[in-house]
């Protein structure tokens, strides 16, 4: 019976993103008309990585309850496919991505909102769709990570896969200003070539940075040997 909320909740989730992308398309702005269309954005592309990883955790819960009992050896085999792909995408994606673009985006909203979000952008954007790009998707990976144990991929291996990520996006941004000649973003029309390199070369460590700390938030929340014992304590209680 434990499992019913957290299925639910995540379905909750998910139906909230698909509103949230549904809504930020339908709105017109310039800037989804110029080249790269909104995939240019780490928000949106967050946006989409949120809600294809909430996609596979419930595609994951209906699979576990449908095989639920059942002896078909291929069935078992299919759920523990999802299941591998469902903790890769919350250890490489879902979470350090989504830490990333919340406390990147609040830091420089505070500092100046010129550099990242624009004043001109409040008569495109309501307020609320705002904090379903930018603030509910901590809140939401956490619920996530604290009511699922999910397996993290060797160091090595999550920490080259997030630096590809990292730098697939870096290159993304160089290739759409040497198309259009305009950044992405307004903070790299005010720093020069070395500065935007260390810039770049800070942004790749930080989202590694999350990384790990997600494994050991991941990690303390689920520490096996202690959850084994609380078990133990209720069922002698």
């Amino acid at each position: 019976m434990a499992l019913i909320p957290s299925q639910v909740l995540r379905l909750a989730i998910l139906l909230s993103y698909f509103s949230i992308l549904c809504n930020y398309k339908a709105i017109d702005m310039p800037a989804h008309q110029t080249y790269g269309g909104s995939w240019k954005f780490l928000t949106f592309i967050d946006l989409v990585i949120q809600a294809v990883f909430f996609g596979v955790c419930v595609l994951t819960d209906l699979s576990s309850l449908l095989t639920k009992g059942s002896a078909n050896q291929e069935q078992e085999r299919q759920l523990k496919k999802l299941i591998c792909l469902r903790d890769w995408m919350m250890a490489v994606l879902a979470f350090p991505v989504g830490v990333f673009v919340v406390t990147m985006f609040w830091t420089l909203y505070l500092y100046d909102r010129e550099l990242v979000y624009p004043r001109l952008l409040d008569n495109f954007i309501p307020q609320w769709l705002n904090h379903g790009m930018h603030t509910t998707v901590l809140p939401f990976i956490l619920i996530e990570m604290r009511t699922t144990h999910h397996r993290y991929p060797s160091r090595p291996c999550g920490l080259a896969a997030v630096c590809s990520f990292a730098m697939g996006y870096v290159l993304w941004m160089c290739w759409i200003h040497h198309v259009t000649g305009v950044w992405v973003y307004p903070l790299l029309d005010q720093i020069g070539p070395v500065a935007k390199i260390i810039f770049f070369t800070m942004l790749t460590a930080l989202i590694n940075v999350y990384y790990i700390l997600g494994d050991i938030l991941n990690s303390y929340i689920w520490d096996i040997p202690k959850c084994v014992q609380e078990a133990e304590k209720l069922k002698a209680d």
